[in-house]
């Protein structure tokens, strides 16, 4: 299954280069080009020793290059100038060859990057809401950070130097075997001990680069947990506790990491090792080869280069094999991510909704709903709403309130029944068109880093500033607004600027601001003090006046003015009435009613 997967994301990989192709095939032309140019260098450092050597022997190019006085020897110096020039166009060729190749690869290749984290963010948007449940946000961070960035980096180091390296090692075999077979065969003795060597220590290092890449986006997730918690580490003075939990899982990616990169290290020096030895035995057949005349002194020079060639690209793979496998561990998170299960495209789905003449009626018939189907949390509810009412939905922690609603979003689907808004069933619209007759003030604040103004108005154009004066009065924000620096255009820090009851008006600012035709509260004034929360309480009214609202509360003050109180325990509906008559019925309301008001 593991494997099956892989290779599924293998074909994601280069399923999404297909728009870099044409970069990519003339980087690979080009620097192909630098490589047979690099080739050809010592065939001409090989003329070039040989016509030396035809002057003034073999023996006596020493005392030559030395400026040896004795020596009087009359060079073919046009030749030989000839050859030079030559060598150093094809050296000059090379180098531009290269520096193009590179500067159009690494150039494609962070334009893939950037396109990777578009899909990414991308993919975000259309992912159902069950997946960020089930998943740590440090993991997911990691893999559009970490995993990302290593992906990219192992593209830039490795892609060309595999490529230089396939080209060099078949075009300097085809050299050897041209220039004196019998030296080349004693090169190519070496390859398969090369081979076995890369071979055994990708074989036992790739498991620990895949974990590697595993525990780090761990790690992330634990570092961003505790970053994001800090007031509740102190708050229990849980440092101590939670260092030693890092301790320990930084320990296990130390480890990880130690292991995956020893044995990939453990490849320049074999490879060093057997270079030697076969310089080793290129000289002594080479020089039992000029004793016999059978080559000359010139081919063995060539030949020198043509081994250093040879070894440069296996020692390259020693040295990037640690980069390959991290790439590979790195692309395996990233095209699984982008591989998730999608939500699916409903774009096809006409209107089926007047957003400008909403009505208000909610109806839910017999619906059913488990996060797994076989244990369900929402069971056989019906209810239908009238326009305008004010519906209550309460009931102890995980009754199924917030379940609801989020049924009502399609932020999860219905296992069985269906809910009408309008008469229309909600599947038979697009989620976009349901959410914008919804305005939501929901439990977790989410503040942007950005102008309180922006903050409010968020997504929204043409809000005036008369009407954002009345919110900020509304929502008890104004006098806070006038103690800010610049106002309502004071850039806010989400972190540190605003309390938590601050925040929280902000997003009940918002929903004021988008001014939907229905309106979802859940828990809208948990983080805020009672005098705020009458005061808020009194803009909710007005706010929700004339429209279709459903509230989630635990304060049972703010919902006792509600056309409608839905009563849920384990996933069912116990009572429902307005405040009165479940108060008569002396049933779950009126318990958790008095445990909230009776001493």
């Amino acid at each position: 299954m593991e494997n099956a997967k892989k290779k599924g994301n293998g074909g994601l990989f280069f399923k999404s280069l297909k728009h870099y192709y044409v970069p990519f095939i003339i980087s690979i032309v080009l620097l192909v080009a630098s490589v047979i140019l690099s080739i050809l260098t010592p065939g001409k450092i090989q003329d070039l020793t040989n016509k030396m050597t035809e002057s003034i022997g073999e023996v006596a190019i020493w005392a030559y290059i030395f400026d040896d006085p004795t020596l009087k020897v009359n060079l073919p110096m046009n030749d030989i100038l000839t050859i030079a020039i030559t060598l150093i166009i094809f050296i000059v060729c090379s180098f531009i060859c290269a520096g193009i190749s590179g500067y159009i690869l690494n150039t494609s290749i962070q334009r893939y990057s950037k396109d990777i984290r578009k899909n990414i963010l991308k993919k975000v948007n259309v992912l159902p809401l069950n997946y960020f449940d089930t998943k740590q946000i440090g993991d997911i961070l990691s893999v559009v950070t970490n995993d990302v960035d290593t992906l990219s980096t192992s593209l830039q180091n490795s892609v060309s130097m595999l490529i230089e390296a396939v080209v060099t090692l078949v075009g300097v075999i085809i050299a050897m075997f041209l220039s004196c077979w019998q030296m080349a065969i004693a090169v190519i003795c070496s390859l398969p001990l090369m081979l076995l060597v890369l071979f055994l220590t990708f074989k036992f290092a790739t498991p620990y680069f895949n974990k590697t890449q595993k525990v780090l986006g761990e790690v992330n997730s634990i570092v961003e947990e505790n970053f994001s918690g800090q007031i509740v580490v102190k708050a229990f003075g849980a440092e101590d506790r939670k260092i030693e939990e890092f301790k320990k899982d930084n320990k296990n990616l130390g480890k990880f990491l130690y292991k995956s990169q020893v044995l990939g290290g453990i490849i320049e020096p074999a490879m060093s090792i057997i270079s030697y030895l076969t310089y080793a035995a290129i000289l002594v057949i080479g020089g039992i080869l000029i004793s016999k005349e059978t080559i000359t002194f010139g081919v063995i020079t060539g030949f020198l280069v043509y081994v250093a060639l040879f070894q440069k690209p296996l020692a390259e793979l020693g040295q990037i094999g640690s980069t390959i496998q991290l790439g590979l561990a790195a692309l395996n998170r990233v095209f699984t991510f982008l591989n998730e299960e999608e939500l699916p495209d409903e774009s096809y789905k006409a209107p089926q909704l007047d957003t400008d003449h909403i009505v208000g009626n909610v109806e839910f018939q017999d619906v059913c709903f488990g996060y797994d189907p076989s244990k369900l949390t929402i069971k056989h509810f019906s209810q239908k709403i009238q326009p305008g009412m004010k519906v209550a939905i309460i009931g102890p922690t995980g009754a199924g309130k917030t379940t609801l609603v989020n049924l009502l979003m399609r932020f999860y689907e219905t296992t069985s029944g269906d809910i009408l808004v309008d008469g229309k069933s909600i599947h038979d619209m697009q989620p976009s068109e349901l959410r914008k007759v919804f305005g939501m003030i929901l439990q977790e604040t989410w503040v942007i880093n950005g102008t309180l103004r922006e903050n409010i108005v968020y997504n929204l154009k043409n809000v005036s500033e008369e009407r954002l004066n009345e919110i900020l009065e509304e929502t008890n924000l104004k006098h806070f607004v006038e103690t800010l620096p610049q106002g309502i255009d004071t850039v806010i820090q989400k972190e540190s600027a605003l309390s938590a009851g601050q925040k929280q008006l902000v997003t009940i600012a918002r929903a004021m601001a988008e001014n939907s035709p229905m309106l979802i509260l859940d828990e809208a004034t948990s983080n805020v003090d009672t005098r705020t929360e009458i005061l808020i309480q009194k803009a909710m009214d007005s706010l929700t006046k004339g429209r279709t609202s459903f509230v989630i509360a635990h304060r049972l003050s703010t919902i006792k003015n509600a056309d409608l109180i839905i009563v849920m325990k384990d996933g069912n509906v116990v009572e429902t009435g307005n405040h009165e008559s479940l108060m008569k019925l002396k049933g779950l309301y009126s318990e958790i009613y008095n445990s909230q008001f009776n001493k």
